[in-house]
């Protein structure tokens, strides 16, 4: 019997050291003309924002802003200008009167360097959900998160945002405020790949009772939905146990530029962590 379970120890461990794989992150110097973009528009009224960067050539490294484009959002017969703001370069916003809906197509224009780059995005319809469910710890007096939502659904994908702040807890009020704050992102995709199933485990984040939570449920439209995918199979769902081959991810804007121009129908709820 020891044997037998030696022998399966074996076999159990080859199989997965002949799984571990050297990743060696290079950018290659031709990407750097590259527009990066990440424009997400919602049906949530208040500033939409565009923001524009310069590829990085080395991991971790903080990507240079774009600055002094001149960008537009358009549908049918209305334009919307966006204005670059002064303290925040490459970040470009639309006026707070700006609402995006549901069945209508926009269309993102760029023009900057005597180039222009655009692509277009429809808005799938929102739902509203149930809060995360969550439980406190077994070691100490704090909270985490249990389940937000399933991580595969063949309909209807979506992202969901949840901004967790206790800074003004008792207790933890005098402390730095950006350590009692945490964002946390979850993924519903029509795809159930198993690098995610597999991926490397990710920090808990714990919270006290009486944190402040926002939770929201962006919808995906199909192309948006696998966008994100190929991200995460280039990031997150990296180092696990069954690595996905590199590849360049998907973009729906033209030639010159990458990343990605979306509209979300985006649904929010509010809520206090209680015992």
């Amino acid at each position: 019997m020891k044997r037998t379970t030696t022998g399966i120890f074996m076999i159990v461990m080859l199989f997965l050291y002949g799984c571990i794989q050297k990743t060696d992150w290079q950018i290659a110097p031709e990407n750097q003309d590259l527009v990066v973009v990440n424009a997400v528009i919602t049906d949530a009224i208040g500033s939409q924002s565009v923001s524009l960067s310069s590829p990085v050539s080395g991991l971790n490294e903080i990507p240079s802003p774009i600055s002094g484009a001149n960008v537009l959002i358009t549908e049918q017969d209305s334009i919307y200008h966006l204005t670059e703001q002064p303290a925040s370069p490459g970040i470009y916003l639309t006026g707070t009167n700006f609402l995006a809906k549901p069945g209508k197509t926009y269309t993102l224009q760029i023009y900057y360097k005597n180039n222009f780059y655009t692509a277009k995005a429809a808005m799938d319809p929102g739902f509203t959900f149930n809060p995360f469910l969550y439980s406190k710890d077994t070691d100490d007096t704090l909270y985490h998160i249990d389940y937000v939502a399933s991580v595969f659904s063949p309909d209807n994908p979506a992202m969901w945002e949840i901004l967790l702040d206790w800074s003004g807890v008792p207790g933890y009020e005098g402390q730095d405020t950006s350590k009692c704050k945490a964002r946390l992102l979850f993924y519903t995709l029509t795809t159930l790949d198993v690098s995610e199933i597999f991926a490397p485990e990710v920090e808990k984040i714990k919270f006290p009772s009486g944190t402040s939570v926002t939770e929201s449920r962006y919808s995906l439209a199909p192309a948006h939905a696998e966008f994100i995918r190929e991200m995460l199979l280039e990031t997150s769902w990296q180092g696990g146990i069954f690595n996905s081959a590199p590849a360049n991810v998907t973009t729906n804007m033209s030639k010159g530029a990458t990343g990605f121009f979306a509209a979300c129908s985006k649904t929010t709820t509010y809520f206090f962590i209680t015992p």
